[in-house]
């Protein structure tokens, strides 16, 4: 069963504002909070979409994506559902809240555990992985949470102890004359902790260097300058904050035969004059097989012909582009003696380059070129 629209879980429209999304937010949790419904497992579940919707929504760049590729900008193996699998009874409203009164009350009380860097991974895949998909597998080095002693940093059996100087607080206040000025703690640096007995593998970190390898899915449709975001697979934070992000950058290479723009593609077919004269059927390249091409006769160099439903899926609404095939009569070369006397014969049949049946095109430009210098002379 598919996942339900973000912005229905929540009650608010699309062009929904900040203040907007977190009201919503804040009156739905109130009601179907664990806590206040023990046992209950349907209001759990919407408990858990109303999370998942809220903490898209309100984060701008997970708000762009969802509203560009929808659920598909979350599907590179990042379960939203996997952050809220258990809830116990000691949870508190204020965790639940602390990111709606944030902004109003001078931030959260989980200000002081700093969150790991985002990273960015430049990619770089064909236009045919583009314009289908494809899971790629990279290997990125970064930080990541020590399992040794699960990003806490202390030695197993040991416990980080309560800043003595901030009393646990990451903050000290300092009085000048009639105002109290609150700067970070020298201490502790924020973290509220100080570290004894640390661990001997991240030394105190709760984080160690790496190399992590990831298996990206790169959705069907995806274009150059296009980014992929994969939640929480950026840095680990330190003693066990919260990782950071990371974003795959896309760049298409370049094709020998095809061009991109938007959802059609381009190319040039080359044809001899006799076909482009009498017309006929040649067989064109697409992403999926050669199809035949119907050339009428008459044909002028630089035409353009339609193969509709050829070109590229579009990413957002699934729509598919298509071919757009340029001719290009080709001058031939290396003729025999043969053939340049039948061409000598044909172009005498056409009365030369001022032939007003046969080449009317050319009759126009010269025409123009006897009236300009005319006008010139006058």
């Amino acid at each position: 069963m598919g996942k339900k629209d973000y912005y229905k879980v929540l009650g608010v429209s699309k062009t929904a504002e900040e203040r907007e999304i977190k009201k919503a937010y804040k009156r739905l949790a109130m009601k179907y909070h664990p806590d206040r419904n023990q046992g209950d497992k349907n209001a759990e579940n919407i408990f858990k979409e109303i999370k998942e919707a809220y903490e898209v929504l309100i984060d701008e760049e997970k708000r762009h994506a969802y509203d560009q590729y929808g659920h598909a900008a979350f599907e590179n193996g990042q379960n939203q559902n996997s952050t809220y699998n258990t809830f116990t009874s000691s949870s508190d409203f204020s965790d639940i809240f602390g990111d709606v009164f944030g902004d109003i009350f001078g931030g959260s009380r989980n200000q002081r555990v700093k969150k790991g860097a985002d990273l960015c991974y430049n990619m770089n895949i064909s236009l045919e992985e583009a314009v289908k998909g494809i899971i790629k597998e990279i290997q990125i080095p970064t930080f990541q949470k020590c399992k040794t002693c699960y990003g806490s940093g202390t030695k197993t059996g040991s416990k980080p102890r309560k800043c003595s100087t901030c009393h646990g607080k990451g903050q000290i206040h300092i009085r000048k004359g009639f105002f109290t000025v609150q700067q970070s703690c020298p201490t502790c640096h924020e973290k509220g902790t100080i570290i004894h007995d640390p661990c001997h593998i991240c030394r105190g970190q709760g984080r160690v260097k790496t190399n992590k390898i990831l298996s990206v899915k790169i959705p069907p449709g995806i274009d150059t300058n296009d980014r992929i975001r994969l939640n929480n697979e950026g840095e680990a934070g330190i003693n066990g904050a919260q990782s950071g992000d990371l974003y795959i950058q896309i760049t298409v290479n370049k094709h020998p035969i095809f061009e991109r723009e938007e959802n059609n593609l381009y190319c040039e077919v080359p044809i001899n004059f006799t076909m482009a004269a009498l017309g006929g059927e040649i067989t064109v390249p697409t992403l999926d097989g050669r199809v035949k091409l119907k050339i009428p006769s008459e044909t002028q160099s630089g035409k353009l012909f339609r193969i509709r439903g050829r070109g590229v899926k579009s990413v957002q609404n699934r729509r598919q582009g298509d071919l757009l095939c340029r001719v290009v009569v080709e001058t031939p070369i290396n003729l025999n003696e043969q053939q340049k006397y039948l061409l000598n014969e044909l172009g005498k049949s056409l009365n030369g380059f001022k032939g007003e049946k046969n080449t009317p095109r050319s009759k126009r430009f010269f025409d123009g070129v006897k009236r300009f210098f005319d006008e010139l002379t006058k």
